[in-house]
């Protein structure tokens, strides 16, 4: 449905622009956008927003985004990240129907274009190297120099075009630039490289060409070629901007309106596909999808739900100055998605076995538990219990502080769905370790509270020790210490920063019963521990789960503070 004319919420910059082409009917009232990423790497939540951004405008303003892979480096790129690009933004509720398009579909026209520019004058085959040409580049404060091979002829420019095409020079020995102003103040407008000789297979073309397109180049083009209205990129192409126009203009084809918003950065997190590709290589992580990457693969298998990712771009907005947001925000919205929509569980992730003496031997019970407060749909479900049972090693304490309220000898506790217990022994073994707890129960108390109206000042959650189900859980935190990577000594870099205690994989935890049939992806909330995902690597008779994120939610705590 197409956004109405005059919302009643307030727009971002973008969206002002495009409701304002739309009523002044530029673009004939069209809004075709696009998501651009190479396939040179994962997605990660970075690109997540600009997904967002440019799907999202083109389904408020009943128009529509193309997906396009920006191909024209074959060094770099593999089928790989296509597919998984692919994926992610299915992932996360968007598609592109029959508008999928390729940079490399497009080599042909490009390389006609630029013969057009060099039959008009506009462009020159040049043979300094890449370092000449930076020399030759000047700075900020003092003019480039012109090419010595600047002035050629067309004649020349075109013959040694075609012979660069068909493979006659080495790689590196030529390029194409465009003929602009070797002093103009922007320095990417002095003579730019649009062609380089790369003898490389390309994943899709194969060896059918010999030079390809450099980035500003193809850019325009391909976005012109798909008629697309408004070409949304991140600030740092607010420089290319004038490159982008001139290239277009100079050929006299479609036009799009180029728009520059600021990129996502985000505490305790590094965005570079370059650095993120070294942290795979060089096995600091798992692999692209390692649960404590930014990447979208990454997300989706630690349990970040697509709505959550939505909502954290929805709520971060968009803008034109660069800032960095608190991973803690993205967590806030991860919580508040989980928490509507997880089963609640119970599971023990470092159990302690308490024996109950006084309950029957060989009985087992079926109690009833919610499966989710906040969704009454979503009813309820059977727990066994029985006279064996495992809590959390952390809710004992044989000589308790004034304020540890849980389990303690002679004192008495709530367990989840089930009964009051009071400990009355503790079993150590020869090192003087706990192993187990005794403990007395009050048949009366089943399910709530005590009839005679004693109170307790804690419930427990456990798990019945001959039904528990066997499990790994790993638990993830920041992948690195600093809230900004990038801070570091001088001579070392951003692995410095690293936390080596980023993983913890914890075995021999006990579940419920009923997580012996979750399936990989499937989320849940482990009540009183966190939400949890069930891990690909989750096999029959081994359940992985990792933790997507703790219950403790800082963001709505500060939030809710700043609004007393």
């Amino acid at each position: 449905m197409a956004r109405n004319e005059t919302p009643a919420e307030k727009l971002d910059f973008i969206r002002q622009i495009v409701a304002e082409d739309r009523r002044t009917g530029k673009w004939d009232g069209r809004v075709i956008t696009r998501f651009p990423p190479e396939p040179n790497g994962y997605l990660h939540i970075g690109h997540a927003k600009s997904i967002c951004l440019n799907f999202g405008i083109a389904a408020e303003f009943g128009g529509r985004c193309h997906l396009r892979f920006d191909d024209t480096n074959p060094t770099k790129e593999e089928a790989e990240y296509v597919e998984s690009i692919q994926q992610d933004v299915r992932w996360l509720g968007w598609d592109w129907g029959e508008h999928l398009y390729f940079g490399s579909d497009y080599f042909q026209q490009m390389y006609d274009w630029a013969v057009q520019l060099i039959q008009a004058g506009k462009a020159y085959v040049c043979d300094l190297t890449a370092e000449q040409t930076r020399d030759y580049r000047g700075t900020l404060t003092e003019p480039g120099r012109e090419s010595p091979w600047r002035h050629r002829s067309i004649e020349e420019n075109l013959d040694l075009f075609e012979r660069m095409k068909n493979g006659e020079f080495p790689d590196g020995s030529r390029t194409l630039r465009a003929k602009i102003d070797m002093a103009h103040p922007n320095l990417n407008l002095r003579d730019p490289v649009m062609y380089r000789i790369l003898h490389a297979a390309h994943h899709r073309t194969g060896d059918a060409w010999c030079i390809y397109p450099m980035y500003d180049w193809a850019h325009g083009l391909e976005d012109s070629i798909e008629g697309i209205t408004h070409s949304i990129c991140t600030l740092e192409f607010e420089n290319h901007r004038p490159l982008y126009d001139w290239f277009l203009d100079a050929l006299g084809v479609h036009h799009p309106q180029q728009i520059e918003f600021a990129r996502l950065n985000l505490t305790y997190t590094v965005m570079s596909k370059r650095k993120l590709l070294r942290l795979v290589q060089e096995g600091h992580v798992r692999g692209w999808d390692d649960p404590r990457m930014p990447t979208i693969s990454g997300m989706r298998r630690r349990g970040y739900s697509p709505e959550a990712i939505r909502e954290f771009c929805r709520v971060i907005g968009v803008n034109k100055f660069n800032s960095t947001v608190d991973v803690q925000l993205l967590e806030h919205c991860l919580r508040q998605d989980l928490n509507k929509t997880s089963p609640r569980v119970m599971a023990v992730l470092r159990p302690l076995k308490v024996v109950i003496e006084n309950y029957p031997d060989g009985q087992v019970e079926e109690l009833e538990a919610v499966n989710n407060p906040e969704d009454p749909s979503a009813g309820t479900r059977k727990v066994p219990f029985s006279r064996e049972l495992y809590i959390e090693q952390d809710d004992f304490m044989e000589e308790p502080p004034k304020k540890f309220y849980r389990l303690a000898p002679g004192r008495e506790v709530r367990l989840r769905y089930a009964y009051f217990v009071t400990c009355t022994d503790v079993v150590k073994d020869a090192d003087g370790r706990i192993v187990e707890l005794r403990c007395t129960y009050d048949p009366a108390t089943r399910g709530g509270d005590a009839p005679d109206g004693r109170k307790v000042k804690a419930t427990l959650h456990w798990v019945s020790a001959e039904h528990a189900v066997d499990a790994e859980v790993r638990l993830y935190e920041h992948l690195f210490t600093k809230e900004n990577p990038e801070e570091v000594e001088e001579g070392r870099d951003f692995t410095a920063n690293l936390n080596p205690d980023s993983l913890q994989v914890l075995t021999g935890c006990k579940a419920e019963p009923s997580l012996a049939r979750a399936k990989p992806l499937e989320r849940f909330q482990f009540e009183r521990l966190g939400y949890f995902c069930v891990d690909p690597d989750t096999a029959p008779g081994r359940v992985v789960f990792n933790r997507t994120v703790t219950l403790r939610d800082t963001w709505a705590k500060v939030r809710q503070k700043d609004d007393q």
